[in-house]
C-alpha cells in the first residue's frame, strides 16, 4: 500500500511515477520523468482569477523554457467538488484559446473524483484521471505529436489502460489513491 504523503507536490510525483509511469498509463510519461522535463506546481484556485493567472504564467514560462516538456498545475485548494472543478476547466481552456494557446498547449484533467461521462462512479476507468489533487496537465501539442508519431496504435491506447484499471480493480485503484490524499482529504 502506498504511505500518506502530506506534500501535494510530493504526493503528486509519486502518483506519477507509481501510477502513471508504474501502470504505463501514459506510455509518454516514463521518458519524460527520466528526462526531468516535468514541471510540478502548486496552486490555490480559492480565487479563481488567481488560479486562471496562474495558468498563464506557466504558459509563458514553457514559451521561455523549451526543456521543459510538461506541467502539472496542482490545485491544492478550492476546487475538491468535480463539477465545480469541470467549470473552472472550461474557464482555463477558453482562456488559453483567447489568448492564442490553442494548438500550442492542451490542458488534460485530473480530479480525485474524476467520472468519465455515461460511467458509474466506481468504475475502474475513471481511475486513468484520477489524481491525489485536482490538476491541470499543460501539455506542449507538438511534443505530444511528436510522440504519439513513434508509438504504434495511439489509438488503442484508452482501451489497454481500461482493460490494466479493470484488471486492477477498483478496490485496490481507490486504497492507493485514497493513501496518497491522506486520511484529511
Amino acid at each position: 500500500m502506498t504511505e500518506h504523503i502530506d506534500d501535494p507536490l510530493a504526493a503528486t510525483r509519486h502518483w506519477v511515477e507509481s501510477f502513471v509511469v508504474g501502470h504505463e498509463v501514459c506510455p509518454f510519461a516514463g521518458r519524460e520523468v527520466a528526462r526531468d522535463s516535468i514541471r510540478y506546481v502548486v496552486l490555490e484556485a480559492n480565487r479563481l482569477d488567481a488560479a486562471l493567472l496562474r495558468l498563464m504564467e506557466e504558459c509563458w514560462h514553457l514559451d521561455a523554457h523549451p526543456e521543459t516538456e510538461t506541467t502539472l498545475l496542482v490545485l491544492s485548494e478550492g476546487l475538491a467538488d468535480f463539477d465545480d472543478y469541470l467549470d473552472a476547466l472550461g474557464l482555463a481552456e477558453t482562456l488559453l484559446a483567447e489568448q492564442g494557446y490553442e494548438g500550442v498547449y492542451q490542458l488534460a484533467s485530473f480530479h480525485p473524483d474524476y467520472q468519465f461521462e455515461g460511467e458509474t462512479e466506481d468504475a475502474p476507468r475513471n481511475f486513468t484521471n484520477r489524481s491525489p489533487w485536482p490538476m491541470w496537465h499543460l501539455i506542449r501539442e507538438a511534443g505530444l505529436e511528436r510522440a504519439l508519431a513513434h508509438y504504434p496504435d495511439p489509438e488503442g491506447i484508452p482501451a489497454r489502460n481500461e482493460a490494466r484499471m479493470q484488471a486492477l480493480g477498483t478496490e485496490r485503484l481507490a486504497a492507493s489513491l485514497a493513501a496518497l490524499r491522506g486520511a484529511g482529504r
